[in-house]
């Protein structure tokens, strides 16, 4: 699977770039799958910001709204409901998966409890487009900070990838640098802190930044950044 994984998504033209390289085609060619599972674990999401989000509307235009091919939802919490050969089909037919944010942990669980972790091996051409929590999700922890469902039994993610991401640098009172510093100092793996101009990529293995904004990475258990 190539992971896109962004703070605020598909913000800027170097990411759009990013994405299309992924996909091997253009966006208007692809088709998606959008899962905002994420959003019932966050105390701040509900059914509005959830519409929001599959009907890609006005606020919805750096994720839904960037003019795929075809649009479906994907809900991870149905998925056990209906059987694993119904809706391995529509993943695996799928160009894209665009996975919102809201609470990583929450998103976590589901991710494993409908089975869709079990597919990630078998879709190398799959890009996983994430957003906030949803790019969280494939780290091997979020900190603290970044849990707010009240079944989370610890801040332990996927672990797809090696490093830690902090989203949404300067975007919220409390994701300043200095929350950042605090929370890489508690964290046992490498981090990445990001804002809604930036994404990591990864490919095959390779990591690379792609920035038109303002990003840090921090070594593990550390406060020292290293700066692009």
């Amino acid at each position: 699977m190539k992971l896109l994984l962004t703070s605020g998504g598909v913000t800027n033209p170097s990411i759009r770039a990013a994405l299309v390289e992924m996909l091997g085609k253009p966006i208007e060619e692809s088709h998606a799958l959008v899962i905002p599972t994420a959003q019932w674990g966050h105390p701040m999401c509900g059914p509005s910001l959830v519409h929001r989000t599959v009907a890609a509307g006005a606020g919805a235009e750096h994720l839904t709204g960037l003019g795929w091919a075809s649009l479906g939802v994907l809900e991870l919490t149905a998925l056990a409901t209906i059987g694993a050969d119904r809706w391995i089909p529509w993943v695996r037919e799928a160009d894209a998966l665009l996975v919102d944010g809201g609470d990583a942990t929450y998103l976590a669980h589901w991710i494993r409890e409908s089975g869709l972790d079990d597919l990630f091996p078998s879709l190398p051409d799959t890009v996983w487009v994430g957003v906030s929590a949803g790019s969280m999700v494939m780290t091997p922890r979020i900190g603290d900070l970044f849990v707010e469902w009240p079944g989370a039994p610890d801040d332990r993610t996927l672990g797809v990838v090696d490093f830690a991401i902090f989203p949404h640098l300067d975007a919220f009172p409390t994701n300043t640098m200095a929350h950042a510093e605090r929370w890489a100092a508690d964290l046992d793996v490498p981090s990445y802190v990001v804002d809604e101009q930036t994404a990591v990529a990864v490919v095959d293995g390779s990591v690379d930044v792609v920035s038109e904004g303002r990003w840090t990475r921090f070594e593990a258990g550390s406060s020292k950044a290293r700066h692009p």
